[in-house]
């Protein structure tokens, strides 16, 4: 029986999230330590299309009536390809990308599960879809996952390469001029970002002047952070994060475990240190120094944070 296996890497947002959403620019970078890996196995004939996740405990079968972002997005897939009927598919969806923590794992998933349709199909190279058209059908999919997505997991996670972005606006792959590291650390909590986005929302439209204010000077750090990136200043990220956090803070995005895990970062040695996602928990970011890459990397696990991904940015 014919196999296929596709993968997909992780993301991480250095600044603009949240401000993304209401169209300042943001950039993001993907981490590929971590990945979604779909792998399609031909099953029996009559025996439809089923989709399991055991890292989740999900099992689910492609003609499930309910909506189902893992059946979505192989769906959708399948339709893009030109499948006319409903293959005899066992699909099983395996990832190490943190669940709800800011890291771009739903976007992952969907990303693997898509392209793996497309490599079982075997089209010719010429009609294989473009990255364009996954990052499409993700974004599809983002929907049902976060309600009102901005569209950067999805783009990053695609394209696998750092991008700025700006919502409605195609996404701008930019080069880094110097190698820089990431400590990124897992709070072990759990973060719904539809519903943080949501709360935003709502605090936006009571406090419309306020907020712009905050994502007018969210979006000029992002800005002014892919200009260093480009032109070698690194050392200029860490700074940068500990605006770009100041600012979040006043969105009440983040959390006591967050501001805690934050300070141990940079106490440890990080030149500066954020949240990266939604906020409320999740993953947090801090730039790093090679040299000061294990300290930090100590100082957060003795400071409790479930789980350590250790990035270089750049080749």
């Amino acid at each position: 029986m014919a196999t296929s296996t596709a993968t997909a890497p992780g993301k991480a947002i250095l600044f603009g999230e949240h401000a993304v959403v209401y169209g300042r620019a943001a950039i993001a970078v993907p981490v590929t330590e971590v990945k979604a890996t779909a792998t399609i196995t031909d099953a029996h004939a009559g025996s439809g299309c089923t989709i399991a996740a055991p890292d989740v405990g999900a099992h689910v079968q492609l003609s499930t009536p309910q909506e189902d972002p893992l059946a979505l997005a192989v769906r959708l897939a399948i339709e893009e390809a030109g499948i006319g009927e409903e293959p005899d598919w066992q699909i099983t969806v395996r990832s190490d990308v943190p669940i709800a923590g800011g890291m771009g794992s739903g976007a992952a998933v969907s990303a693997a599960l898509v392209k793996a349709v497309f490599s079982h199909r075997r089209l010719p190279s010429h009609r294989q879809p473009d990255a364009g058209t996954v990052n499409r059908i993700v974004y599809a999919v983002e929907k049902l996952h976060h309600a009102n997505p901005s569209g950067i997991d999805n783009t990053v996670v695609v394209y696998r390469q750092p991008v700025r972005f700006v919502r409605g606006e195609p996404p701008q792959r930019f080069e880094i001029a110097r190698p820089f590291h990431l400590v990124i650390a897992d709070t072990g909590i759990a973060s719904s970002t539809a519903a943080v986005v949501s709360d935003v929302r709502r605090a936006w439209e009571k406090d419309t002047k306020r907020y712009e204010a905050v994502f007018d000077g969210i979006g000029e750090i992002a800005e002014t952070a892919r200009r260093a990136i480009e032109s070698g200043n690194i050392d200029a990220l860490g700074p940068l994060m500990k605006e770009n956090h100041r600012l979040l803070r006043m969105l009440d995005v983040s959390s006591g475990e967050l501001e805690r895990l934050i300070a141990v970062a940079e106490e440890g040695g990080a030149s500066g240190a954020k949240l990266s996602g939604a906020g409320r928990g999740g993953n947090l970011i801090a730039a790093v120094e090679r040299k000061n890459v294990e300290a930090v990397k100590e100082a957060l696990l003795a400071g409790g944070a479930a789980g350590i991904v250790v990035t270089q940015i750049g080749a």
